[in-house]
Order: structure tokens, then sequence, then C-alpha cells
């Protein structure tokens, strides 16, 4: 009978916790969802106490008890969480991600038409992470060399080098002035291929993880948030020429069939020379774009030192209503050297230790690779 009577009051706890988490959400947004999951937690917490006393000298509860901790948690998480009173509109708080259940939209598998996002609005908030830039990051990007340091640094470096050089002269881009069009192809093709290595390399490490039944050490979710980071550049650029030629679309095909074969193949052989070889092609984009910036500024890219950004960009990267395709430009410069030194930090870090940029911060700032612990 005890048993039965502490059941029942834990899950009256636990409905109790569930429902002020909807209501929460309904009455807000998801901002300042720590606040809430935090005030959630510590009622359902402060209920379960209560509750135990009564629950653990039943004699079923140590059969029942790990089952029912389970459950109480899962109805905390599944819990949406939402605004509160104790962190008023324009209070900031440590943003965190969230399942699409915490953010207030629809169930994929459960929700109606009437529901259903328009997908017709291409500018949809990617729900992969990345990140907006302050003023001041962006402008404070340098071209930076990491110098080989061993054979595999060296071999690396040689392959990025030997690829720009075929590049350059097989594309016409170090032949001749440059001009808008010159750098719209280069920047479009180079970006259909720098997806790859971040997407390869997840793969890997996935199939991996599920093959010795260990985790992975947060290292997935960098490098996929790399890839689609990737993907992005290309997308917004592909807005100022959406239409490249049959024989450009061919080109992308053959590189792309390359490229993806020859990365697992060196990812499965040397993790640590293919995130070299990525820092080093980083560094090569961060140079390209400095460069298209210094020609945008002395006024050789034509009407694109007055264009103004196109929305995708202003979307993605939380550009103001005003911004101009030079303020994309920088935005993708950060990225590529975020990338750069993500890349060369993963490489000193051995395949089985912890992802270091879920610890720390990587400058895009000046020449550190290493930049101060997140806050607390």
């Amino acid at each position: 009978m005890a048993a039965r009577v502490g059941m029942a009051a834990l899950r009256g706890v636990v409905r109790a916790g569930a429902s002020q988490a909807r209501v929460a959400m309904m009455r807000g947004g998801a901002g300042q969802s720590p606040v809430v999951f935090a005030t959630v937690h510590h009622r359902l917490a402060s209920g379960l106490t209560a509750t135990s006393t009564t629950w653990s000298s039943s004699a079923g509860a140590k059969a029942a008890g790990p089952l029912a901790l389970c459950g109480a948690a899962a109805a905390v998480y599944a819990a949406a969480p939402g605004d509160d009173d104790s962190n008023p509109k324009g209070t900031k708080s440590k943003e965190v991600p969230l399942h699409f259940r915490d953010e207030g939209k629809p169930v994929p598998a459960t929700a109606d038409n009437s529901t259903v996002p328009d997908p017709s609005n291409e500018y949809w908030d990617n729900p992969m992470g990345h990140p907006v830039w302050s003023k001041e990051e962006v402008e404070g990007v340098v071209v930076h060399h990491t110098p080989p340091q061993d054979t595999t640094d060296w071999i690396a470096y040689a392959g990025v080098r030997l690829l720009r050089l075929g590049f350059d002269i097989g594309s016409g881009y170090a032949f001749g002035p440059i001009n808008e069009n010159k750098l719209l192809r280069r920047i479009i093709f180079l970006e259909t291929v720098a997806g790859i290595p971040g997407m390869v390399a997840a793969t890997l490490r996935h199939l991996r993880s599920l093959r010795i039944m260990k985790r992975d050490q947060g290292w997935i979710h960098t490098l996929l948030e790399e890839a689609e980071n990737e993907r992005m550049h290309l997308l917004c650029f592909l807005k100022e020429q959406p239409n490249p030629s049959t024989v450009f679309r061919g080109a992308v095909l053959i590189s792309q069939g390359i490229f993806w074969n020859v990365f697992f193949v060196s990812y499965l052989i040397s993790p640590t020379l293919c995130h070299r070889f990525v820092g080093y092609l980083e560094e090569e984009a961060v140079r390209t774009y400095t460069g298209a910036i210094q020609a945008l500024d002395e006024e050789k890219l034509g009407d694109w030192s007055t264009k103004p950004a196109n929305d995708l960009a202003k979307h993605y990267w939380r550009l103001g209503p005003d911004a101009k395709i030079r303020d994309a430009l920088l935005a993708v410069r950060a990225d590529e050297a975020n990338h750069r030194n993500t890349n060369h930090v993963l490489a000193d870090t051995p395949k089985d230790g912890q992802n270091p940029c879920l610890r720390r911060g990587i400058s895009v700032i000046g020449t550190k690779r290493f930049v101060d612990e997140p806050d607390q």
C-alpha cells in the first residue's frame, strides 16, 4: 500500500514539473530556457525529496526506484522550457542548443499541415550552430601561417601549396586583374569542395564510435558544423551568381568525386595529416578573402563597393539591414579563420582525446590558436 501511495505521489510531482515547464513555454520564447529549466528542476527535485520519505519505506521501492527516477528525468527533459519572470526581457542569458521540442516548434511526426512552416520561406533559421561574429572579431582577422613541425605537417603543407598553384593556373585566377566574375567563380568552386572534409571526418568518426561502442569526445559535432558552414557560404554566394554553366557543374562533380575519396582514404590512414591539411587549406582561404576585401576597398570589383549583401547572408550572419557585400566577406573570412584555427588544434590533439574546441573558444583574432576559457 505504501508503495502505491509513493508511486502516485511521485507521478503527481512529475506531472506538476512537466506542466510548469509547458506553461512557461507558452508564456514566452526559449531565450531564457536555462532559467526556467533550473526553476522547474528545483521544484521537481524538491517534490521528489518530499515524496522519497514515504516511497523509500515501501517494499517495492528498490525494484521500481531506477525506472521511476528515469521517468521523472524524462518528464523534465521532455517538457519544453520557456520564459520566466526571474529573467526579465532585455536580460542576457547564456544560450544553449535546444532540441526542436524545446523551441516551441511543431514535431515533424505529429504536426498537421496548418502548423508546418511554409517551405517556400528560404530564410529559415538554420538549426546547426554557427558563429555570429562581432565587428571587432571580423575586422581583427589576420593572415597567419602555422609553420610545419614534422614530416606530416610538411606533407600537408606541400599538398595544399601544390593544389593552390594548380588551381590558380587552371582557373586563370593567376593571370590578369581580379574582377567580380573571376572572384565569384573561384569562391563558388572552392566552397563546393570545402564542405567535404568536415563531412567525411564526421562520418568516419561517427562510424568508429558505433564500431568501438564508445563516445567520440565531441569531435563529430564540430566537424558537422564546419561542413554545414561551408555549404552556407556556397549558398550565399550563389545568390550573386545563381546559374553556373554546365561545364562548371561538371568540373565540380569530378572534383568532388576525386577529393571525397582521396580524403576518405587519407583520414583512415592519418587523421592528423588530414586536419593539418585542412588547417593549411583554410589559411589559403583566409588569404583569398583578405585579397578580395582589399580589392573591393580599392574599387576593383565593380559595384561591389556599394552593393547590399543578399538577404540570405544578412539572415545567416545576423548582419544589419544596411549590410554590404563587404560585411558578408568579412563574416566569411572570420568563419574560415575559425576553421583554420580549429583544424590546427585538432591536428595537435590525439584522435581519442577530448575535442578542445568544446572547452575553449578558438580565437580568430591575431595569431592566437587558443583563447580564454568560456564564461562560467
